[in-house]
């Protein structure tokens, strides 16, 4: 059964003090990434569910912390772009579509 080798630590304190660093940068932005695909998820279900103002609602928010997360570089700003247009797009229907039936 073949293991991963074993990390090595630095030696170097600078070496040191980056692995510490990366740990809590890697936390910080773990947690924006879920941050951002939660609220995306929120807005996606409350267009399935039909419900115009809490997508309406939603989306105002969603597009606060893409971005936030955008300008951290954790994501790509065409990302960002894309799924907020997308997002935007999907909302604007379910707000037309009981006015034109």
């Amino acid at each position: 059964m073949a293991t991963k080798p074993k990390k090595k630590n630095p030696r170097l304190a600078s070496g040191r003090k980056r692995v510490r660093q990366d740990v809590k940068i890697n936390a910080a932005n773990t947690s924006l990434r879920s941050k951002y695909r939660t609220f995306v998820k929120n807005v996606e279900k409350a267009v399935a569910a039909g419900d115009k103002d809490k997508a309406t609602e939603l989306f105002g928010k969603m597009q606060s912390v893409v971005d936030t997360v955008a300008d951290k570089g954790i994501f790509h700003k065409n990302k960002a772009s894309r799924d907020k247009s997308r997002l935007a797009a999907k909302v604007k229907a379910l707000a037309t579509a009981p006015a034109a039936a």
